[in-house]
């Protein structure tokens, strides 16, 4: 584990925190602050502990163009961070992707945002696994300390790496198998179920790359077209009529699925049964998603569409851990050392 925030001198010192801001925006304001309350309690022992200033820098989004610049300027995230944190010893600097020397980890950028600062805090787990300025250059110029969420990804992600209660279930959905390859071959040889759904079980179906067996839908809700309103029927999975598309689990899979994930002591999920964005095609995920917040075990939800899926069925807290972590979260399970962790002292 790296060095914790918490064994840094940080009175009367200017501190500049890599966080992870990248939250979804809708007509110039933010649409959902999770990632924004979850970079809280860092900046706040910061303040607490009597940082003279504290620079927190994040990206936004993937701005390509001179119009990006006004789309992904950092200006309402800083608004929502004013109204969740007023203090005025905080500042946003402006999106570190709108110099493109940020993802190629220039260190003359580094140094610029390094001038003037005493200590640097990786909060940003989120992208812990690029080798960026803002994640790993500058971890080498400052005093480099891990912030609380980072601390906590790793540590309850970790968890799924050691010694786990039994039965251990993985789920994972999602549209291509190849994104999760890594993670299903580390986690999934140790696993007692692996359980796969949404498109890649298709793809697992016709040749599996897995060295290990297993289980994949026996029904679907299939769908005369990819459309919300497409004429629907649940079939076998060896039945889905010619040119039709299986766009979630069928009832019988749901059924099985939940049980075993009931049933599991240990559960890491991530990815979707199915379309679940449209109501007709929502059902297997609320199932799985239900499953998990109803087991007796240790549950981490991890991956975009699981979180969202999770969050808005309100069974948030009814898990034991919900990563915001997305890619690094995958590369981490997959035994893959995360260069912005890497950077830091060990404590």
């Amino acid at each position: 584990m790296p060095r914790s925030v918490e064994t840094a001198d940080v009175a009367g010192k200017r501190v500049l925190v890599r966080a992870d801001l990248n939250v979804p925006l809708a007509d110039g304001r933010v649409a959902d602050d999770t990632r924004i309350r979850a970079a809280r309690p860092t900046l706040r022992w910061l303040l607490d502990h009597g940082a003279a200033e504290v620079a927190v820098c994040s990206h936004l989004g993937r701005p390509q163009s001179d119009a990006d610049r006004t789309r992904f300027a950092m200006a309402p995230v800083a608004e929502r961070l004013r109204s969740l944190l007023p203090d005025g010893r905080v500042r946003v600097l402006e999106n570190t992707r709108f110099d493109p020397r940020e993802t190629a980890n220039d260190p003359g950028f580094a140094r610029e945002l390094a001038r003037g600062m005493d200590v640097y805090v990786n909060d940003a787990f989120g992208s812990a696994h690029r080798a960026h300025s803002s994640t790993e250059a500058v971890a080498h110029l400052l005093p480099a300390y891990a912030g609380f969420l980072l601390l906590d990804e790793l540590e309850h992600l970790g968890r799924l790496l050691g010694e786990v209660e039994r039965p251990f279930v993985l789920v994972a959905g999602g549209a291509k198998v190849d994104d999760k390859l890594a993670v299903l071959e580390n986690l999934g040889g140790r696993a007692d179920a692996v359980l796969i759904g949404g498109k890649m079980a298709e793809q697992v179906r016709v040749a599996n790359p897995l060295s290990f067996p297993v289980e994949l839908p026996l029904d679907v809700v299939a769908a005369s077209s990819f459309d919300a309103d497409a004429e629907t029927q649940v079939v076998d999975v060896d039945a889905v009529p010619d040119g039709w598309l299986g766009l979630d689990i069928g009832p019988r899979t749901a059924r099985v699925f939940a049980a075993a994930v009931r049933g599991a002591r240990t559960i890491f999920w991530n990815g979707p049964m199915g379309v679940f964005e449209w109501e007709r095609f929502a059902a297997g995920t609320r199932a799985v998603a239900e499953a998990v917040a109803d087991a007796d075990a240790y549950s981490v939800v991890g991956g975009g569409d699981s979180v969202r899926a999770i969050q808005e069925l309100g069974l948030a807290d009814r898990v034991s851990w919900v990563s915001t972590g997305g890619g690094a979260s995958l590369e981490l399970l997959a035994g893959v050392e995360l260069p912005g962790v890497a950077a830091i002292p060990e404590a």
